[in-house]
């Protein structure tokens, strides 16, 4: 009976895939973790450094496993997942220079290079192997915001950024806690080839500021050149919600 009836059978399978994918994760992120935690020790040394970038990816993976159920309806956890889990655990790596801005900039700026790189490989990832989700998008979204956060504070705690470079790193979060204000803030925004062009242009800004090499005279003028064109697209967004039907 417990075979054929559906409103038995249906949801056990559901719930036992979904367990058996945030167990994978889990696994994953405590390997990723272990690695990270290797990599900042061998880079940074046996200091307090390490603890932020262990308790940023600490957090990256809680938060991802407690919004797995429900948004990644595969049986397989996915390349694509995996690929941005290791893009976290780059992005964690980097914000060990918020407290060490002048330690290792060639290998921070050369990992942060490879975290960014990797951004277009998920969800490519994703639409070939056919397993796009909710989580999925999501997931790589927060990683590029937080990639974001963290490269606008290594900028401004190093000397090489002033108050724009908060701008490129927290106007997400900011538009995130208008939300809580204006709630018609979180509606369905359409796609848009803008939006994720103005993304990659500020990522690639900001990593631009944190190349060594970067001339210091180009440092203020890009820095505000990108930050006043992610608060145009976040503006055009703003008008856009205004106007929609609610």
């Amino acid at each position: 009976m417990l075979e054929t009836d559906p409103h038995t059978t249906g949801p056990t399978e559901r719930t036992t895939t979904l367990d058996a994918g945030q167990a994978v994760f889990l696994r994953l992120t405590g390997c990723v973790w272990m690695m990270l935690g290797t990599g900042v020790l061998l880079v940074f040394g046996p200091t307090g450094t390490a603890l932020l970038p262990m308790a940023v990816f600490a957090v990256i993976g809680v938060v991802a496993v407690c919004a797995m159920p429900g948004n990644h309806p595969h049986d397989a956890l996915g390349t694509a997942n995996i690929v941005t889990l290791l893009r976290g655990g780059l992005t964690a790596f980097v914000s060990a220079a918020i407290l060490s801005p002048e330690q290792a900039p060639w290998i921070v700026f050369c990992v942060a290079v490879v975290a960014f790189a990797l951004d277009g490989l998920d969800g490519f990832l994703a639409r070939r192997e056919g397993l796009t989700s909710v989580f999925g998008a999501r997931f790589d979204m927060e990683v590029d915001a937080i990639l974001a956060a963290t490269l606008s504070l290594v900028l401004l705690t190093s000397g090489k950024g002033g108050p724009e470079v908060l701008i490129l790193g927290f106007m997400r979060y900011g538009f995130v806690g208008a939300s809580f204000v204006w709630p018609w803030l979180n509606g369905r925004l359409p796609d848009s080839m803008r939006r994720k062009a103005v993304c990659v242009f500020q990522i690639a800004t900001l990593i631009f500021l944190l190349c060594p090499l970067a001339p210091a005279g180009l440092l203020m003028p890009v820095s505000l050149c990108a930050a006043l064109m992610l608060t145009w697209s976040f503006a055009v967004d703003v008008r856009w919600l205004s106007r929609a039907p609610r």
